[in-house]
């Protein structure tokens, strides 16, 4: 069993709680917040953990657990990634990976340079419904075009925390905070996009710095097309959804349910319905993808290969999110680079 601390304390703490408490190959040695308060909070209301609160990361860096979590805000994280680098301690991290797409990589690397393994927490990719799309897609030929959605809603007490929805502390708004997931797990299955042309925008649902509204055009390395839709401000929120549009057929992914439509008529439907956390609560979905995420970073470390989204995959949604806000910004047409 392997032995965690977890750094950050905030919303997506209670979803890294319930996925450990559920899990049989790691245990919680340690937790550090910004407040001693906040550690002793969570410490109470878990009280089935042993783990007990550190003052410092160093602290955390000096001990023996065998990697650490770290959910802090992006924009608290370079320092404690440097302290934990220098300790040899492996870090799974919440999305995303940094502010910006050249922090980002300047982290990746920072990880890379020191063989430090660094795993990225983008768990949509771990829905046993992908796992079973992933089978079936070879299946369906060519693929044409995309269609992605993400009506997501949140209400302005969501953005009232302060620096949420902030590019100083977050890295901007709905593309970087939530789309994120669906992007992610897009580029995974369509391999990547070339070029992008988008449009960005604040509606007056909210009080924010950064975009809740996009909506882009995409044409991808093998030829396809696709769109994007993604807000906060779909009132009251619905799941998310990638529809694959193939030669031989269609795959249609709502949450956790997959649809194929083949072109002989045949259907076939495979899963079941969950929630994503689109509504008004951000955090009401299941932690059993977190505790996938943690199992495999864990059975990584042992058999010393890759985690399933390590430091350096992560930066292709990174790089796909920087190109749409300046397509936005520009009004025009942004071209990607091979990464």
């Amino acid at each position: 069993m392997k032995r965690i601390a977890l750094i950050g304390l905030g919303m997506v703490a209670r979803t890294y709680a319930d996925a450990i408490r559920n899990s049989t190959k790691v245990s919680l040695d340690y937790v550090l917040a910004r407040s001693s308060t906040s550690c002793a909070s969570f410490l109470e209301q878990w009280p089935e953990f042993s783990a007990r609160a550190a003052d410092t990361v160093s602290e955390i860096a000096s001990s023996d657990v065998d990697f650490v979590i770290l959910a802090t805000p992006p924009n608290a994280r370079a320092d404690i990634i440097d302290k934990l680098v220098k300790a040899g301690k492996p870090v799974l991290m919440e999305k995303p990976v940094e502010r910006t797409l050249e922090k980002a990589t300047a982290l990746v690397t920072t990880c890379e340079d020191a063989d430090i393994p660094l795993g990225i927490v983008l768990q949509h990719r771990a829905r046993p419904a992908v796992k079973e799309l992933r089978q079936i897609l070879p299946s369906l030929g060519a693929l044409k075009a995309v269609e992605v959605n993400v009506p997501w809603w949140r209400p302005q007490s969501y953005y009232q925390e302060p620096g949420r929805g902030s590019y100083s502390r977050d890295g901007g708004g709905v593309l970087i905070s939530q789309a994120i997931h669906t992007l992610d797990l897009m580029l995974s299955l369509t391999g990547p996009v070339t070029e992008v042309i988008a449009m960005a925008a604040t509606t007056d649902f909210h009080q924010m710095e950064a975009e809740d509204f996009v909506t882009a055009g995409l044409r991808f390395d093998n030829g396809a097309v696709g769109q994007l839709f993604a807000t906060t401000a779909s009132f009251p929120g619905r799941g998310e959804t990638i529809t694959l549009h193939c030669q031989q057929g269609s795959a249609h992914l709502d949450a956790g349910v997959l649809r194929i439509d083949r072109q002989d008529g045949s259907v076939e439907s495979i899963g079941q319905a969950s929630s994503s956390g689109a509504g008004a609560d951000p955090m009401a979905f299941t932690s059993d993808w977190h505790r996938f995420v943690i199992e495999d970073f864990a059975d990584a470390l042992d058999k010393q290969r890759p985690p399933l989204v390590t430091g350096r995959d992560a930066l292709g949604v990174h790089q796909l999110i920087t190109a749409l806000e300046q397509s936005a910004q520009s009004g025009s047409c942004t071209q990607l680079k091979e990464l």
